[in-house]
């Protein structure tokens, strides 16, 4: 909010409230934001219970199914607004002007696993090569690949309102359907998993949209 203030001053503010509230996008934009990361997560996890029950799914193993998703709704809900204001509200127009929504996505999906290094990061992570590579899977292997795909749905939305249900969508799934005790290699064949889906998700729409690429940056019409 101070560098948007800074470098655009009113009309910043005015250009972030109009796509906060921007909401008249579409109904497959919403099933797009909110249902791609838990309907991916079950898939994932279910298939993953098939080989070791560790992956069996927090929520379906929780005694109060109702206390796990209002906590992880609420939580999913305050992360995403006040980091989209940063990421969509901010960084994301900004890259926009010179690159296309892989180039973009790619950008700021690091930025936003370097952001992560806090909550990541564990005493040992620096003690030897597997808590190492723990940490570097958790920060660059899919949030990378999930920013492309919020990067998508704003170039083609241009609703900040959108990404901040797509943003709360992630984080309320990881909530409440990854079980919390993963850890050694569970944990790291989750988080693979996890990323490859998410890049064959990101090739898929690649190849898919052809009409507008993700390579190409978006022009816009001056009147």
């Amino acid at each position: 909010m101070l560098l948007i203030g800074l470098l655009d001053g009113r009309v910043g503010f005015r250009d972030l409230l109009s796509h906060l509230i921007k909401w008249r996008v579409g109904t497959r934009w919403y099933a797009v934001a909110l249902l791609t990361a838990p309907l991916m997560i079950i898939t994932i996890l279910f298939g993953l219970s098939l080989f070791s029950p560790e992956f069996q799914p927090t929520l379906f193993a929780s005694d109060n199914k109702l206390a796990v998703v209002s906590s992880a709704i609420l939580a999913g809900l305050a992360i995403g607004f006040f980091e989209e204001l940063g990421w969509t509200g901010f960084a994301v127009p900004r890259q926009k002007r010179h690159h296309g929504v892989l180039t973009t996505g790619l950008i700021v999906g690091v930025v936003w696993g370097a952001w992560h290094f806090l909550p990541f990061w564990e005493s040992n992570t620096f003690s030897a090569t597997f808590p190492l590579l723990l940490l570097l899977g958790q920060l660059f292997s899919w949030l990378p690949p999930y920013r492309i795909l919020m990067v998508w749905v704003y170039d083609r939305t241009e609703s900040l309102f959108v990404s901040v249900l797509m943003h709360a969508s992630l984080m309320a799934s990881l909530t409440a359907l990854v079980p919390a005790g993963l850890s050694g290699v569970t944990l790291l064949t989750w988080i693979l998993t996890w990323a490859a889906a998410l890049w064959i998700i990101v090739a898929v729409v690649a190849l898919s949209d052809w009409r507008r690429p993700l390579q190409q940056p978006t022009q816009r019409q001056i009147a």
